[in-house]
Formats: C-alpha cells, structure tokens, sequence
C-alpha cells in the first residue's frame, strides 16, 4: 500500500496540470519598522513604498531571462536605511507551496543613485541567507523546505552581514516553487536599501554572481530542474547560486 501511494505521488506529480502559485513580498520590517510593499494590482496611488514595483503576480518560469532579477521591476519611490547587522523580515499575504528554498540576496549597486541601478551593470549580487531542505537528509517532496516556513509564517526574517561597507543596495527575496515536476517556478522582489555605518567588508570571488547568470542559475541545473517526487529515498539538496557570504 505504501508503495503504490508513493507511486501516486509521483505519477500525480509528473503529469498533474500546471497549477501555478502566486505570492509576493508585500511588505518589510527593518529594525521594527514597517515599510509597506507593493500589492499586485494596487492603484497608482498607494502608499509609497522601497519595494520595486513587480510586473507581474505569476511566476517566472525560467532563471535565464532578465525579469529574473527583480520580477521586472525597474525602481521605487522610497529607499529604507539599514546597518550591518540590522534584521530584515520579509512579509507575504499568501505563499502555498511547500517544496522549495528560500534566497535572500544582496546587489551593490555601482551607479550614483539607486533610480539608476538596475541590478544587471555586473557580478554583485551576493546571497545573505538561504534554506534548502530544514532537515537533511529528508524526502524531496516532503515538507521539509524553507518554503513551507513561509506557508506556516508568511515571512522570513534576514540580518544584514557584519561589516558591509556602506553603500546603495537592491535586497532581493526569492521563492522558488519545486511542487511542479521539473517545472521551476521563481517569485523574485527587489527593494531598494542605503546600508549606513557600514565597515570595509565585501564578498568577492565565488560569493559573487550575475542575476541572470550561470553562476546564478541555468535552466538545466540540477538544483532548480527537479523532480521532487522522482526518489522515495531521503537525500540532500544544493541551493542554486553561490554560497552565504557570512563575514
């Protein structure tokens, strides 16, 4: 009987419809600081907000094209201080898909005003956080991921590195939804940061990466073209992209 609902499980998985999830940052703590987001569909006159304005509630189904750096969102009207070591928490309305990891990045900024940056001019993006599987080894197509922390808490909540030099920053939350057999489906947002007091520190060599990237992501790595359900056994799991820079 387990064997053939296992089976199920996998056959369900493979060739079920696309059903895809929606969900969004929609607003942002920092230091007890509220900062509001951007809803999808909000009117032109809400609320100014550091969030940059996503161009679309559905998922981007391939790490490959440029709307995967900031879900094309392009600039905010508000830009949040923050220090080395401050904590950021990330807040969504609604998130329902358990099997996937949580990415926070970091994107220094190499322009004169941050309007100007678009998170594309080069390699500074850099990863602050991220969790794969919550216990290792575990079952793919368990609940085990950082994902289902959000569909239990509806946010997720950073710290800034010690030491990061001061400077202009995009802060980019990313989902990536697995339940989808071999059908990646990422929900990046960007929003807009100045780190204040900041020391001399800054990831360089393998901490650094292009978003879109091969050191970023391909749409045939292993760790973002996955089958959840393909393997009854526990195993381990990569996160895409390079590794935490944690100074």
């Amino acid at each position: 009987m387990h064997h053939a609902a296992s089976s199920l499980v996998t056959l369900l998985g493979a060739l079920f419809p696309l059903v895809t999830a929606h969900g969004a940052v929609t607003s942002y703590v920092i230091d007890s600081v509220t900062y509001p987001g951007y809803e999808g569909y909000s009117p032109q006159y809400g609320p100014d907000t550091i969030e940059r304005e996503w161009t679309s509630y559905n998922p981007i189904m391939t790490p490959e094209t440029p709307d995967i750096t900031c879900n094309g969102g392009t600039s905010a009207d508000l830009t949040a201080q923050i220090s080395p070591g401050s904590t950021v928490t990330a807040k969504w309305k609604q998130w329902t898909h358990r099997q996937g990891p949580v990415t926070v990045w970091m994107y220094a900024c190499p322009t004169s005003t941050i309007e100007a940056c678009t998170g594309q001019e080069g390699a500074n993006w850099f990863k602050i956080d991220e969790m794969g599987l919550t216990v290792e080894p575990s079952l793919l197509s368990s609940d085990n991921w950082g994902t289902s922390i959000v569909v239990d808490e509806l946010e997720w909540t950073s710290t800034i590195p010690e030491g990061l030099k001061s400077g202009l920053y995009l802060l980019r939350h990313e989902l990536l939804a697995l339940h989808q057999a071999n059908t990646p489906q990422f929900y990046p947002e960007c929003a807009q940061v100045e780190v204040v007091d900041g020391g001399g520190s800054f990831p360089t060599g393998e901490y650094l990466t292009a978003i879109p990237g091969a050191g970023y992501a391909l749409a045939d790595d292993p760790s973002v073209d996955v089958n959840v359900y393909a393997s009854s056994e526990p195993t381990t799991f990569k996160v895409h992209g390079p590794p935490v820079w944690n100074p």
